[in-house]
């Protein structure tokens, strides 16, 4: 199992690139934890709307930004892309830090650094993941996809714990200054890669037609709109999980920081579930994709008639192996599914959906949260869920003529042929 699992890890290039990650990853969740925490109890009165504005500028610039960030990976060297993002990202935390330590951090300075890594992250996000292509090949990549978010969510369970214990000791500046430096962990994996990492043998894409160009590609398949209906519909209502916890800490269950902290760190408990899973599976299928979906709309129905901390942490774990399950399918799937010379350009415009939603969505739950209760929040999530699936149902049914049957009293599902 483990030879499996881990298979990627046999590649000296894709480890150095993993560990660095995986550095910078945790000192991003430690940031993420910190920052919510601050908007929520520091620079306002428990007001949700206020951190889902901060959530919409944060990833508002992958839409605004798509005709240019996925060009820009198909058409550039991704490993120089890569430093001058990480490069920035350090620079963005580092003084947010030092504004928080000194006292004069206001909520228009939350807004405005929200904004600036958005457009950061927008350039990073398809050069990162198609730079892990370069690394591993198309043979290992659905494995690459998967360790990628094993140790996305590693941190993910490690990084809020961390954020929980320097906010309580420390105070929040503190913890921003520890994602600046986790940032160098990447910078030096990126030093040591500039003799391993192997460019990719791609076209480049037109000047000022690659955007054009990966439109009307997704445009012919309806395999990828259907998937992007389903990722706009998660990302948007679904993966909300900032208003979604730290609502229900404070506001339901009356708890501090450490058990805000607890539970995002519980959550990841499930996405490592999840991603180990979608590690060892060979390849992404449709069927785990729709199934995905119904049970992250299940798990957020749940969640939200759940009366106590522990068995609210309980359902959080449903949805941690639902969620990060569909979004490792959907990237492989994506990867997998076009040519090479595209992967950037529909890495970015999964990226835009995902995220670019948020705009929409995180101001929409925050309202509800703040109106009707974070309970109602969650039933935003769940909808979400169901409508995804369904979305996948149709597309089986008109293009792969989906067919139900049942042998020897177990459920099969048959499809054509893509």
């Amino acid at each position: 199992m483990s030879e499996g699992t881990f298979r990627s890890l046999r590649n000296p290039s894709y480890r150095t690139w993993a560990a660095g990650s995986l550095v910078s990853n945790i000192g991003t969740w430690v940031q993420r934890t910190a920052q919510d925490w601050l908007v929520l109890t520091q620079l306002t009165q428990h007001n949700a709307t206020s951190l889902g504005v901060v959530m919409a500028l944060q990833f508002g610039p992958h839409i605004l930004l798509l005709p240019f960030t996925g060009s820009a990976a198909d058409r550039f060297d991704r490993r120089r892309i890569l430093v001058a993002t990480q490069s920035a990202m350090f620079v963005l935390a580092l003084t947010l830090g030092l504004l928080t330590l000194t006292g004069v951090v206001a909520l228009w300075h939350v807004y405005a650094f929200a904004l600036l890594l958005g457009c950061v992250t927008a350039f990073d996000a398809p050069a990162s993941q198609t730079f892990v292509s370069e690394l591993v090949g198309d043979r290992d990549l659905s494995n690459a996809v998967g360790l990628n978010s094993t140790s996305f969510n590693v941190a993910r369970m490690v990084g809020p714990a961390i954020a929980g214990v320097l906010l309580s000791s420390l105070g929040t500046g503190w913890a921003f200054m520890v994602n600046a430096l986790s940032y160098l962990a990447v910078l030096v994996a990126l030093w040591v890669l500039r003799r391993h990492a192997r460019r990719a043998h791609e076209p480049a894409a037109p000047r000022g037609r690659g955007f054009v160009e990966g439109l009307r590609y997704v445009r012919q398949r309806p395999d990828l709109r259907a998937v992007f209906w389903m990722l706009f519909l998660i990302g948007t209502f679904g993966l909300n999980f900032a208003i979604f916890i730290s609502t229900m800490a404070v506001s339901v269950f009356h708890e501090g920081a450490s058990r805000y902290g607890l539970l995002m760190s519980i959550m990841a408990v499930g996405t490592i579930s999840g991603a180990l899973l979608a590690a060892r599976r060979q390849s992404p299928r449709l069927e785990i994709l729709m199934t995905s979906a119904a049970v992250f709309g299940a798990g957020c129905a749940a969640a939200a008639l759940m009366p106590t901390y522990w068995s609210f942490a309980a359902s959080l774990i449903v949805i941690g192996v639902a969620a990060l399950t569909f979004a490792n399918s959907t990237n492989s799937l994506l990867q997998l599914a076009v040519e090479p010379a595209m992967r950037g350009r529909v890495a970015a415009m999964r990226m835009a959906i995902a995220l670019g939603g948020t705009p929409i969505g995180a101001p929409v739950v925050g309202w509800v949260a703040d109106t009707l209760g974070p309970r109602w929040s969650l039933g935003v999530g769940a909808a979400s869920g169901f409508a995804a699936a369904a979305v996948l149902v149709r597309y089986l049914v008109r293009h792969r003529h989906l067919r139900l049957r049942l042998d020897g009293g177990r459920l099969h599902v048959q499809l054509d042929p893509a």
